[in-house]
């Protein structure tokens, strides 16, 4: 019996060891897949950040340490970032300050409510991850894996998972007046029921 277990437990080891040299995505596969015309609009603008793609946390911890990505709130005036399990709460240096910004216009215009921040920075390690239990998410290359994208329910305010026409609207007031300014790039998601932020490197 205690031969079985050892030999249970030396297999389950060097299985996890091995998966974790190995990486889940396969990065030439990634980069071939070709964004459609409104999306690579995202993707360009990330890349004008000068960040390389954010394959795993050791990436994302480099760029902190160089002082390009910054640690994000989880609670702020006008927004809350919900449990994340596919993404980081790491963002550059802009993408931040807009992010805070937007939370509190939003307050402001809402009466004091608050949104809810869904996803925030992903390495191709966390997409590939993500993939596995949502088959919607990117194949190919992110603006979320350049760490100046988030996503922001429109399904969820205050905290409660329910449809809210009148801030949903207020949101995308808040997101249009950043947009005409120059600020940010959004998509409207269907199937995440989310507005999908690209912030610009204005």
């Amino acid at each position: 019996m205690l031969k079985k277990l050892i030999f249970i437990f030396t297999v389950l080891f060097f299985t996890h060891a091995f998966s974790q040299q190995i990486p889940c995505y396969d990065l030439d596969q990634v980069l071939k897949v070709e964004p459609t015309p409104l999306y690579k609009l995202h993707i360009d603008a990330s890349r004008s950040y000068r960040i390389r793609i954010l394959k795993n946390v050791a990436t994302i911890q480099q760029y902190i340490n160089k002082g390009k990505l910054k640690s994000v709130n989880r609670k702020s005036r006008g927004y809350r970032i919900q449990n994340l399990e596919h993404s980081r709460p790491f963002l550059t240096g802009k993408a931040r300050i807009i992010l805070e910004k937007m939370g509190a216009r939003f307050a402001k215009e809402s009466a004091g409510h608050y949104f809810t921040v869904s996803s925030v920075t992903r390495t191709l390690e966390d997409q590939c991850r993500l993939r596995r239990v949502n088959p919607n998410a990117s194949l190919g290359i992110s603006a979320h894996n350049y760490g100046n994208a988030y996503d922001i329910s429109y399904v969820r305010f205050d905290g409660k998972l329910k449809k809210n026409p009148g801030l949903e609207k207020k949101l995308e007031e808040v997101l249009e007046f950043y947009r005409r300014l120059g600020r940010i790039l959004y998509i409207k998601e269907k199937q995440q029921a989310c507005y999908h932020i690209t912030v610009l490197n204005y």
